[in-house]
C-alpha cells in the first residue's frame, strides 16, 4: 500500500446487509487500485453529516443507499443529468474540492434487461416511489416501455409518474413487466411480499431489484406462476461497475465483481 490510499465508501441505514464493500474491494484489486472501502451507516438525519465527513476525510467517493438518495442530490455542489432526471443520486464524487452527484443505478436496470430481449412498447409495472423507484422508472422509459407506478403513499406515486413520464397504476392493468423497487423481502424480514402471489401473471417477467436474500419470496412465487424471473445481483454488479469507472476511469469486470458477491451470498 502506498502512504495515502484513497478512501471511498457507501452511506446507508441500516447498513449491515449491504454487499457493495465486497463488490468494490474486488474492482479494485481488479484494477490494481490503491484504495480501502468502508460501509457508514448514515440515517436520513445526518445526511448534511455525511457529505461533511466525505470533504474532511478526503473521500474521493461515496456510493448511496437507503434512505439517503434522495436527500444527497440537494447537497452535492454539481449534478449529472442523469441524477437531476431521475431525481435522485446513488454516487458522490469528490475532485477538485467539488462533489458531484451522479446515478449509476438505471444503467444498472438497463444492462440487467438488456440481454433479456426487446422491451420497446411493452408495458411495465413499478413498485415503490423511492430512489431506487425512480431509477427504475428512469431506465425503462429510455428502453422505451409504458410504466405505471404502484406505492402505499399515493401522492409520492402521482409525484414520480409526474416527473418521469409514467402513470398511475390501476387495477386490472397488465404488464409484461413487474419491478420491485422497494425494500419489502430484504434481510432481515426475507419472509414479506411486496406483491400477493395471487396477482402474478405468468406470461409476465417479475424482476426483484432486492439482491439479499437473492431468492426473495416474490422470485419464488413468481417461478412457481411460471414467470420469468430476474433477481437484483445484476444491477447491483453493473451499477458497482459504473460507479468505478467514474472514479478512477477503469472499467472493471462484471463477471469478477458478480463472483464476488456469489461467494458471498452462497455462505448466506
Amino acid at each position: 500500500m502506498s502512504a495515502a490510499p484513497a478512501l471511498c465508501g457507501i452511506v446507508l441505514h441500516p447498513a449491515g446487509h449491504t454487499l457493495s464493500p465486497v463488490l468494490h474491494r474486488a474492482a479494485y484489486a481488479e484494477l490494481g487500485l490503491d484504495a480501502h472501502y468502508h460501509a457508514f451507516d448514515v440515517p436520513l438525519a445526518k445526511a448534511a453529516d455525511a457529505v461533511r465527513g466525505m470533504r474532511a476525510l478526503g473521500l474521493r467517493q461515496l456510493s448511496v443507499s437507503l434512505p439517503l438518495k434522495q436527500a444527497m442530490l440537494e447537497l452535492a455542489d454539481e449534478i449529472s443529468e442523469a441524477a437531476r432526471r431521475i431525481g435522485a443520486a446513488n454516487t458522490l464524487t469528490l475532485a477538485d474540492g467539488r462533489i458531484r452527484a451522479d446515478n449509476t443505478d438505471w444503467l444498472g436496470v438497463v444492462r440487467t434487461l438488456e440481454p433479456r430481449g426487446a422491451w420497446t412498447g411493452r408495458r411495465a409495472l413499478v413498485l415503490g416511489a423511492g430512489g431506487a423507484a425512480r431509477a427504475v422508472v428512469h431506465a425503462l422509459r429510455e428502453l422505451g416501455m409504458r410504466v405505471s407506478v404502484h406505492n402505499r403513499t399515493q401522492e409520492r406515486a402521482e409525484r414520480l409518474a409526474r416527473e418521469l413520464g409514467a402513470e398511475m397504476a390501476r387495477d386490472g392493468d397488465d404488464c409484461d413487466l413487474l419491478v420491485n423497487a422497494t425494500p419489502v423481502g430484504m434481510h432481515p424480514r426475507p419472509e414479506d411480499s411486496p406483491w400477493p402471489a395471487e396477482r402474478l401473471d405468468p406470461a409476465a417477467m417479475v424482476f426483484d431489484t432486492v439482491y439479499r436474500p437473492l431468492h426473495t419470496r416474490l422470485l419464488r412465487e413468481a417461478g412457481e406462476r411460471g414467470c420469468a424471473v430476474q433477481d437484483g445481483l445484476e444491477m447491483l454488479v453493473h451499477q458497482a461497475v459504473e460507479q468505478v469507472e467514474l472514479w478512477s476511469g477503469l472499467r472493471p469486470s462484471a463477471a469478477v465483481l458478480r463472483r464476488a458477491a456469489l461467494a458471498v451470498l452462497e455462505r448466506d
